[in-house]
C-alpha cells in the first residue's frame, strides 16, 4: 500500500489548480478509496495494539499474582523449616541452612524517642539506622532498645 502524502499528491493532481475543476473523475474516485481504506488500516492497527497492550496488563497481573503467590509460600516454607531445626544446622549435598546473628532495634515507647531520631514529623518515620548507631557508640536512648535475633540462611 501506498504513503498517504502519494495519494494526496496523486489526488491534487486530478483537480486543476487554476479551475478547481475535476480533471479524472474515475481516478480521484479510485484515489478517495484508496485513501480511506489506508485510513482505516490506520486506525485498526491501532485499536489491535491497544486490545494488545491491555491484554499484556492483564498477563502482568496475572504473573504479578502468581509471583505473590510463590513468594508467600516460599516465606511459609522457610518459616517451617526454621521452626523445625530450632536453630540446628542442616546440610545435604542439595541444599543447606546456617544461622547468622542480627541486631535489631525495637521501639518500646514511641514517645520517649528524642525528637533527633525522627526522619519527618510523622511519627511512624523514626530512623532506627541513627537509634542503633547511638546504641552501639554506647549511648542510652530511652524508649527502645536492640535486640539480638538469629536469622535463618538457606542456600
Amino acid at each position: 500500500m501506498r504513503a498517504m502524502y502519494e495519494i494526496e499528491a496523486d489526488m491534487l493532481d486530478c483537480v486543476d489548480q487554476e479551475t478547481g475543476e475535476i480533471i479524472d473523475e474515475e481516478k480521484l474516485n479510485a484515489l478517495e478509496m484508496e485513501r480511506e481504506a489506508k485510513i482505516e488500516g490506520v486506525i485498526l492497527w491501532r485499536k489491535d495494539l491497544i486490545a494488545e497492550a491491555e491484554a499484556i496488563k492483564a498477563e502482568i497481573r496475572n504473573l504479578s499474582a502468581r509471583v505473590k503467590s510463590c513468594e508467600n509460600k516460599a516465606e511459609q516454607l522457610k518459616r517451617y523449616a526454621e521452626y523445625n531445626l530450632a536453630g540446628e544446622k542442616f546440610k545435604t549435598a542439595r541444599c543447606s541452612v546456617s544461622y547468622r546473628k542480627t541486631n535489631s532495634v525495637v521501639i518500646d515507647d514511641i514517645y520517649k524517642i528524642d525528637s533527633r531520631f525522627f526522619k519527618d514529623i510523622k511519627e511512624d518515620w523514626i530512623s532506627k539506622t541513627a537509634i542503633k548507631e547511638a546504641i552501639e557508640k554506647g549511648y542510652e536512648v530511652a524508649g527502645a532498645h536492640q535486640e539480638e535475633k538469629q536469622s535463618i540462611i538457606i542456600k
